[in-house]
């Protein structure tokens, strides 16, 4: 089982953002020291009463403080985004983490991020699986002819081609039924999203691996799942830690309007008590454990993300969490055959 951490940058209005970038760093110091395996983080424009910054400088800014960690875009709405932009960017994030990067892509869901691209109803997943066709073509080709509505290519070579070969692995994430068969259709593997509970993961994984089987694709050998943790001494504390801003966190995710996209009927409008059930993790070291124990006996993942750190959360409490983790979770975690 390899292990990494999520960080956002996500933060109240009227922060400090150098501050706050300078918190960021020191998770993503304290999981390289403590021998984790990845950082990630994620992307989303005009984000209403937070501010974050963007994933493409984040991502290069803090391959200076990853050491030999992985990198991962988790993830990049492509469709809302010019294929050659694209392709030149993720093709430089590869070679400043020398090769060892993770392309992650989304399809997205938030009108206001729609609308600002000028990315019509209708034509959303068109754009997406436009847009990765010639990315990939981009980096695999010597001479790339296309004629869109978003782009007009003649002959062209890329400016920068990844250091992978033919290019970064490519992780889908995916909320609804047909958006986990496109990721076993396009994808690398899919990248499983920590907002819905286990019971609907471990259906989806079911149809993800029927789709595999359809296609006469084997198994991906990364199976990669993000989950909200916060580890402690016992689960009360981690509920008193943790709590307001886990809660908070997914009460914008409802005001976003990310629970329409989930399946199942989910919704994130209920108490939280019950939002937490089945879907976050909270407690002892011991606990945190049982919690996981069916990403991978149930769902098959290896590669788990841990997410402790939310809107307005002070660094303190965060880094208490990645140190228990570091020292209790993740030996246990290391031993789960992958």
């Amino acid at each position: 089982m390899k292990v990494g951490i999520f960080v956002t940058n996500q933060n109240p209005l009227g922060t400090d953002m150098v501050s706050a970038l300078d918190e960021q760093f020191a998770m993503t110091r304290l999981a390289r020291d403590r021998g984790w395996d990845a950082v990630g983080t994620g992307q989303h424009y005009l984000s209403e009463g937070m501010s974050q910054l963007q994933l493409i400088p984040f991502l290069g800014r803090l391959a200076a403080e990853a050491g030999e960690m992985t990198g991962v875009a988790g993830v990049l709405l492509i469709n809302l985004h010019n294929p050659v932009e694209v392709a030149e960017c993720i093709a430089s994030l590869d070679v400043i983490w020398r090769g060892n990067f993770v392309f992650g892509v989304g399809l997205g869901y938030r009108e206001v991020e729609f609308d600002a691209f000028k990315v019509p109803k209708g034509q959303r997943l068109r754009r997406f699986e436009e847009c990765l066709e010639i990315v990939k073509r981009l980096w695999t080709e010597d001479k790339v002819s296309v004629e869109t509505d978003v782009c007009t290519l003649a002959n062209v070579t890329l400016t920068c081609r990844p250091v992978q070969k033919p290019h970064p692995p490519i992780w889908f994430a995916a909320n609804n039924d047909a958006a986990v068969r496109r990721a076993a259709r396009l994808g690398d593997t899919w990248f499983v999203n920590p907002h819905a509970t286990m019971a609907s993961i471990t259906r989806q994984m079911g149809l993800y691996r029927e789709e595999l089987a359809r296609l006469g694709k084997p198994l991906p050998r990364v199976r990669p799942l993000i989950k909200e943790i916060y580890c402690a001494k016992d689960r009360r504390t981690a509920l008193e830690l943790a709590g307001p801003y886990l809660g908070a966190k997914y009460r914008a995710y409802a005001s976003w309007g990310q629970d329409a996209v989930l399946p199942d009927g989910d919704t994130f409008r209920q108490p939280f008590e019950e939002l937490l059930r089945d879907r976050f993790v909270l407690g002892s070291p011991e606990e945190c454990y049982e919690q996981l124990r069916p990403c991978w006996e149930a769902v098959g993942a290896n590669f788990l993300f841990f997410r402790t750190h939310w809107l307005g959360m002070p660094l303190a409490y965060a880094l208490a969490s990645m140190r228990l983790m570091s020292d209790e979770l993740l030996p246990a975690l290391r031993q789960v055959k992958g």
